[in-house]
């Protein structure tokens, strides 16, 4: 049977999409019968300290698996220098190579997830190490959502980081996307790489959509879940928030990330009544507070590169049978608007007036959900999915 070794930096018990989606490959792929190992970091993501909680530490087959291998970072992670951050993903491939040299397993097959680039290179490494596989698992077009988000436009830096993508192209046997935003990106770079690439999207588990079920409030309520990092337009979030509170609509606000603190102080500076803020806690929880809202909200910044994602939230609220309004664009807006699963827009006042339409009309949010569910469960589905990846592996 070949062994698998996965190399990710994000992993259970980690929130957010990256650590989701590693888990159910790792979890998936041993129900299927495969030989996998993971390696992968202490969690830290968006704060070492969550993890200090033992209720995100819900898994007790993961908790006591001894196939997963974490290495620990000293270096702090989510600083807004972005020299800092290099010397955190520096750290993290280092030791991560040193884990490669010197193990004694035989792996056939070798799966690395990135961003960051950093990562994929270790996958690199582990390749000829092993004389294995690369499956070159692309979560994010990066160095692309650098420029993205504006704030490292190092040209000779940014240039180094591209020909390491291509090359990372070139040698990987196999290239898996979770969106097909990527793939016209990818194939652009040389149109040989259109062989090798396999779509993966993330997703969610037949028992979330389960828990999604459990509707328990008749109020109406909007919610915003997720990262508010510089890809998230948090200014948008802000403008909606106050137009949402004058017309006394409920607000919850289930976020992380390094532009939390500046909504937070926006909502107490405009004494925004309306507005919640809960604390970040684990996706089935997560998935029980977005199940007692009624629409979902999503907002990315107008970047090229932001035109090929599909934010994960996006899924989520589908799942739960949210209807999505969203200020998105390429991918993302074409999905919600081909599934007929919620509105999009770049107007604030045509964003309020789809919430108030989501409001007024019930037959048009009972179908926006029921669509949403649907959508999930034809295209979304990890137990699916899987199929496409173990057929690469194998």
């Amino acid at each position: 049977m070949k062994k698998t070794l996965i190399i990710s930096q994000n992993f259970y018990p980690e929130i957010g999409s990256a650590g989701n989606r590693m888990k159910n490959i790792y979890l998936l792929l041993k129900e299927q019968g495969l030989d996998v190992e993971i390696l992968t970091t202490q969690p830290s993501y968006p704060n070492k300290h969550f993890y200090d909680e033992n209720h995100f530490w819900d898994n007790t087959e993961l908790n006591e698996d001894k196939n997963i291998h974490r290495i620990k970072i000293m270096k702090k992670k989510y600083s807004r220098n972005i020299f800092n951050r290099l010397f955190y993903y520096l750290e993290m491939a280092i030791k991560m190579i040193f884990f490669v040299l010197f193990s004694r397993n035989k792996y056939d097959v070798i799966f690395v997830s990135s961003p960051p680039i950093f990562v994929a290179i270790v996958g690199l490494i582990a390749k000829y190490r092993f004389r294995a596989k690369l499956i070159l698992d692309i979560r994010d077009l990066w160095p692309e959502s650098l420029k993205g988000v504006g704030v490292f436009n190092y040209s000779i830096v940014i240039g180094l980081f591209e020909k390491i993508e291509k090359l990372l192209y070139i040698q990987a046997n196999n290239i898996v996307v979770n969106s097909k935003g990527f793939i016209g990106y990818i194939v652009s770079k040389s149109k040989v790489f259109a062989d090798k690439i396999t779509y993966l999207p993330n997703g969610a588990r037949n028992y979330e959509i389960n828990i999604s079920e459990e509707k328990g409030s008749d109020d109406f309520k909007v919610i915003y879940a997720g990262n508010l990092g510089l890809a998230q337009d948090v200014t948008a979030i802000m403008n909606l928030a106050k137009e949402l509170n004058e017309r006394n609509i409920k607000l919850t606000i289930i976020g992380y990330g390094i532009r939390r603190d500046s909504l937070i102080d926006y909502i107490k500076k405009k004494d925004l009544k309306n507005v919640e803020f809960v604390n970040p806690t684990t996706r089935s929880e997560c998935f029980k507070i977005i199940s007692n809202h009624q629409v979902g909200i999503v907002t990315l910044v107008e970047a090229e590169v932001f035109e090929t994602v599909l934010p994960g939230k996006v899924i989520d609220y589908m799942t739960c049978g949210v209807p999505v309004v969203a200020s998105v664009s390429g991918f993302s807006e074409k999905m919600i608007e081909d599934g007929k699963t919620g509105f999009v827009s770049h107007n604030l006042d045509e964003l309020i007036k789809c919430i108030e339409e989501l409001k007024e009309n019930d037959k048009l949010y009972d179908e926006m959900s029921l669509n949403g569910r649907k959508y999930v469960e034809h295209n979304y589905l990890w137990e699916k999915n899987i199929d496409h990846l173990i057929r690469v592996i194998s």
